[in-house]
């Protein structure tokens, strides 16, 4: 089968993938669309240290194709979002209702494709750049069947990380103020979490000017091309920023527009190893900085939320969906992303 793979040195679309049957509390899913992530590119350009070879991709959408032993919860046939969350469902932090915080869920890569009679990995435990993959149970949602799946597989990773943070990390209340640094995948989907939150006034930051109209679409009430001009359109600073870029001098920037009793809330990506600075003393006033993995999901809820608000019209996902691409042209659309020409590019199978 087709699939993309990262070498350790460079990422090709191969065709002869092979993947092994599900296991009990295992689901195979026969991808239908996946989009690509930024988490995608850092893996390649080495930002995200992963083993390899490795099949590339972790926010998809499909269809079910079969079940392992004491999965009930999807059958063959039904439509799915894939989430990247292996978590135990049995430790202390599910038990509390933190997924994201289980032990079981971090760096511990399955080999569940092969290639050549050789193990491949699988991609945080998802591996959506497949055409079939192999997931543990809970990580497969059921999702209604008249939601497009190149716009629902959005939901595994972009909504889940950006609207999640929003909602369960920050919990951006009504009346708040919020400033979003970047205005890419990610960052949309923080705007459209905070005006579904209620916010009051939420300022886009971005360096590209043509991003405002898309940025104002998901509910940007400002639009700024630099953090220059926050304070004045919020000259007490703001309740809440998020940055969704991943460089430590914007991290800096979103610490110094905060209010009292702020928050900056860190969704970017940068190096490993990279390390930010910032004025102790200016934190004094109850301000927090904090970090935010996968948006703080509870993915089996909040999928299915998500979906209902899509279909209520409240939560865009068709206009996430800037370009969709054949699954052969992986490389036109690494080369799209990187340059910023889209803000979320669809691989289909």
């Amino acid at each position: 089968m087709r699939g993309v793979v990262f070498d350790g040195k460079r990422a090709e679309v191969v065709d002869d993938l092979e993947v092994r049957e599900p296991g009990p509390g295992e689901v195979l899913v026969a991808v239908s669309a996946a989009g690509l992530c930024h988490s995608d590119l850092s893996v390649i350009d080495g930002t995200i240290p992963f083993p390899a070879p490795v099949v590339l991709g972790h926010e998809g959408a499909g269809v079910v194709e079969a079940v392992g032993a004491g999965v009930t919860h999807v059958v063959a046939g039904d439509h799915v979002a894939l989430s990247t969350l292996a978590n135990c469902g049995t430790c202390p932090e599910c038990d509390r209702g933190r997924p994201t915080m289980c032990r079981q869920a971090i760096g511990r890569p399955g080999r569940p494709f092969s290639r050549g009679g050789r193990p491949v990995y699988q991609f945080a435990s998802n591996s959506a750049f497949a055409e079939r993959t192999v997931v543990k149970a809970v990580q497969a949602v059921r999702i209604p069947k008249d939601i497009p799946l190149p716009s629902a597989a959005l939901i595994g990773c972009g909504v889940l990380t950006g609207v999640g943070a929003v909602l369960n990390r920050a919990r951006v209340d009504r009346g708040d103020s919020v400033v979003v640094i970047g205005t890419g995948g990610i960052g949309l989907n923080v705007l459209q979490g905070a005006r579904i939150a209620g916010a009051l006034r939420i300022v886009a930051v971005d360096a590209n000017p043509a991003k405002e109209a898309v940025a104002r679409r998901f509910g940007a009430t400002d639009f700024l091309t630099s953090t220059e001009g926050v304070r004045e359109v919020l000259p007490t600073g703001a309740d809440h920023v998020f940055e969704c870029v991943g460089r430590v001098e914007l991290i800096r920037q979103a610490v110094d527009l905060l209010d009292r009793h702020g928050q900056a809330v860190l969704l970017g990506v940068p190096p490993a190893t990279a390390e930010a600075s910032f004025r102790v003393s200016s934190l004094f006033l109850d301000k927090s900085i904090l970090g935010c993995r996968y948006g703080a999901s509870r993915p089996q809820r909040d999928v299915a939320l998500y979906a209902e608000l899509y279909r209520t019209g409240r939560l865009l996902l068709d206009e996430l969906v800037t370009r969709t691409y054949p699954v052969e042209d992986f490389a036109k659309a690494t080369a799209d992303a990187e340059a910023g020409r889209v803000a979320r590019g669809v691989l289909t199978f």
